[in-house]
């Protein structure tokens, strides 16, 4: 069973998150039907493509498949890891994403939302960014996702705290492109989408690649790279990331030792 509905449109993909009943988790195979469908889209040489959940649910996606996450002495976040993957499938998509957002999102799900080219949500949305939560250290090119989205102490809040961000306060932010009623936001997003199919596809990719080229371009030394990647294997080989990954599984509070 499909967990992801496709729909063409001329030159339009609109690709809907249908697991609503579990939140929409992003789970291997949530994940392997998104890259399904983008490559689908990809071989129609569509010009816009809406990501979104079905209409009016109250969480977008809540991130990461906790039951799918190693329980110890494996980077959960690593290169090869689905999610990563299908952030760099977005972000590396010759045609422009526009993320339609209704409902919560969560952790690994803001990340995705954000390599999107577009956002557009409703007022009611809400940000959370909960690793912490799970004992999770977020790896370097996500946290670069979230630097070139808002500001660095904005950042460090939504991090540290796991307190979601309100849609007014991420579109002051630059976070959101717009908000709009929930009524209206998805003939606002196929009116966006229909005005980048009128325009030159070629021209459009091009910029799409030197913006993600450019927003790529912070220096960071090997050794530097291998200090935080030291770090960052400290804290999944450590007690407190097994014991976050069995709090959520057990459906309890964690409790956190440093250790």
């Amino acid at each position: 069973m499909s967990l992801t509905g496709l729909d063409l449109d001329g030159r339009l993909a609109v690709i809907t998150m249908c697991n609503a009943a579990k939140r929409n988790t992003l789970s291997e195979a949530m994940i392997a039907d998104i890259l399904a469908a983008l490559e689908t889209a990809r071989k129609h040489q569509v010009r816009a493509v809406i990501l979104r959940a079905e209409p009016r649910v109250t969480v977008w996606s809540a991130g990461h498949d906790v039951a799918e996450l190693p329980e110890s002495h494996r980077d959960p976040l690593g290169w090869s890891d689905p999610l990563r993957v299908v952030i760099r499938a977005l972000e590396e998509f010759p045609a422009p994403v526009i993320a339609l957002i209704e409902g919560s999102v969560w952790g690994g799900a803001c990340e995705m939302v954000l390599g999107c080219d577009i956002v557009v949500a409703t007022p009611e949305v809400t940000f959370a960014i909960t690793p912490a939560k799970l004992g999770i250290p977020y790896n370097i090119s996500g946290l670069l996702t979230f630097m070139n989205a808002m500001p660095l102490h904005m950042v460090r809040e939504m991090a540290f705290t796991a307190r979601p961000l309100a849609a007014e306060r991420a579109a002051e932010l630059g976070v959101i492109n717009h908000v709009v009623p929930a009524p209206q936001i998805t003939a606002f997003c196929i009116e966006m989408a229909r005005r980048i199919e009128s325009l030159a596809p070629m021209a459009i990719a091009v910029m799409k690649e030197e913006l993600r080229v450019l927003a790529s371009a912070h220096s960071i030394t090997p050794g530097m790279f291998e200090r935080v990647q030291g770090l960052r294997r400290r804290v999944y080989d450590g007690a407190d990331y097994q014991e976050g990954v069995k709090a959520f599984k057990e459906k309890r509070l964690p409790e956190f030792f440093g250790m």
